[in-house]
């Protein structure tokens, strides 16, 4: 036994150098270190929100919290890049980060609401849902109150582009388009408002002639204008 403590020591000690000596020409340099983005940290309670919208099969990515003025924030937001119909991707224009529950409802909507109704009233497909934006630090237009728009808690619809080319806008055809065309964009507003808390359109107000007004997760009666 007194002989296996010398041998450790002396395998410790060549161990510890090197058996080949490196000259410090040949030394290869230090690998550059990869800056690696945080991961975003997704809040327990949305989580499910989460899967659900994945369950639709939205593209999407989750949006870090940020408050960005008095009132302005996009907490528990998430980025779409893509919606889906029954048989194909659909794309959606110019959003911006959108609570996920209303992205959510958004992609339902899209699906059921949307594409159907183009199918069986205007014989074409969906391709496109034109937006005019989610997230925007305002307030409501004439007020001093924040617009649901201020937490990303609103999406503005401003038209939709149908697989066979046709552009189908709330301002150009909502009072003047073809008796399908009418047809269409009332069936769908009807369609968000079984989803939507609150739905606005061009028989609310003019400052909605041109544009749909999608706001929040409906958990009762909506308010539907």
């Amino acid at each position: 036994m007194r002989r296996i403590a010398p041998l450790l020591a002396v395998t410790a000690l060549l161990s510890a150098c090197s058996v080949v000596p490196e000259s410090r020409g040949s030394q290869a340099p230090a690998a550059p270190r990869i800056q690696q983005a945080a991961p975003v940290a997704v809040a327990p309670q949305d989580r499910q929100c989460l899967a659900q919208l994945t369950d639709t099969g939205a593209q999407f990515v989750p949006v870090a919290d940020a408050y960005t003025g008095q009132g302005c924030s996009t907490v528990g937001t998430v980025q779409l890049t893509a919606l889906r119909s029954d048989v194909t991707r659909l794309s959606v224009s110019n959003i911006g980060p959108v609570q996920c529950g209303v992205g959510a409802a958004f992609a339902a909507w899209a699906r059921f609401g949307v594409d159907r109704a183009a199918q069986q009233i205007l014989g074409s497909p969906l391709q496109r849902i034109e937006t005019m934006g989610s997230y925007a630090c305002r307030n409501v237009a004439g007020s001093q109150r924040r617009s649901a728009h201020a937490t990303a808690g609103a999406i503005d619809i401003a038209a939709f582009v149908l697989e066979d080319g046709r552009r189908i806008s709330i301002v150009e055809h909502w009072h003047a388009g073809t008796a399908a065309e009418k047809e269409f964009l009332r069936t769908v507003q009807r369609s968000a408002c079984r989803r939507f808390a609150t739905v606005l359109g061009p028989e609310y107000n003019a400052a909605h002639r041109d544009h749909f007004h999608l706001e929040g997760v409906i958990s009762g009666n909506s308010f539907c204008r």
